[in-house]
């Protein structure tokens, strides 16, 4: 792990040391300068937990990537920085679906002069700076989020009104490395998992989030959304590198799929509005 490399990766250029002041700076630089993105669950090429393989895509060759990357890799460096971080098994939409996602999610916890901090560049949209371990409504960035605690030592982060994903939940626990791997292979390679239907891209740019959804490309700000479709493979790879700042050509193979998928979701859609 080379923390300058990842520095000079997201243009971070000053003194690292395990304080707030860091933790914030490197949080925010992390999400404005890397895409969360599941392009090589679209193009059939393996992902693990591993924080070494992370930083190897995500800095060596200045890809983005998910949570389990995204994370993995930030907790990584804070960790050689000097801060304490504990892994956490976070359960992406489990108010919806219950139990069975936990592990769908990794969340960092991170103690500073005794005090707990969420911090989480791994969620896509979520919020642009680290938060404490306290139930509260917030505003960052002009986007209303708010940490709920609940029964049984389960916390809940609400996103904003235009995420893509509602919430997460996780407890104060250190993650079972087995568990996180387990839930990566399952949400890569299992038919049913919407990284393996759906392509995703993300990323803080300017004052707004960008969120490309197969060939939905949305422009969200506190204020509201607004979107186009993409109309070609061209088009889309060049969205690609254009507003995130990703190179992948080879994404191109995927757009009978982008396509095929967006009709799918057109047409369930129409189906369920009332006649």
């Amino acid at each position: 792990m080379d923390p300058q490399a990842y520095f000079d990766r997201i243009g971070f250029a000053g003194e690292a040391r395990p304080d707030l002041a860091t933790l914030f700076a490197l949080h925010r630089a992390h999400l404005q300068a890397i895409p969360y993105e599941n392009l090589d669950v679209q193009l059939g090429r393996p992902l693990t937990t591993d924080p070494a393989a992370a930083f190897d895509k995500i800095v060596t060759r200045r890809r983005g990537g998910w949570c389990y990357e995204m994370n993995g890799l930030f907790g990584a460096v804070l960790s050689e920085i000097g801060f304490k971080v504990t892994r956490m098994a976070g359960a992406a939409m489990r108010e919806i679906m219950g139990d069975i996602v936990i592990g769908n999610h990794l969340v960092l916890l991170v103690e500073i002069d005794g005090g707990p901090w969420i911090a989480d560049v791994g969620f896509g949209d979520g919020s642009l700076d680290p938060f404490p371990l306290t139930p509260a409504a917030m505003t960052v960035a002009g986007y209303g989020f708010r940490l709920e605690s609940m029964d049984e030592g389960w916390w809940r982060f609400h996103n904003h009104e235009f995420g893509g994903a509602k919430s997460f939940d996780f407890q104060v626990a250190p993650a079972d490395p087995e568990l996180l791997a387990g839930r990566c292979e399952w949400l890569q390679y299992a038919p049913e998992s919407n990284f393996v239907l759906n392509a995703v891209v993300q990323r803080y740019r300017g004052d707004g989030i960008l969120q490309l959804r197969g060939r939905v490309l949305r422009r969200v700000t506190p204020a509201g959304v607004t979107q186009e479709t993409i109309a070609s493979a061209e088009e889309w790879v060049a969205v690609l590198a254009r507003d995130f700042g990703l190179d992948v050509p080879e994404a191109a193979t995927l757009w009978p799929r982008i396509l095929a998928r967006h009709e799918e979701v057109m047409a369930a859609a129409e189906a369920a509005v009332p006649a």
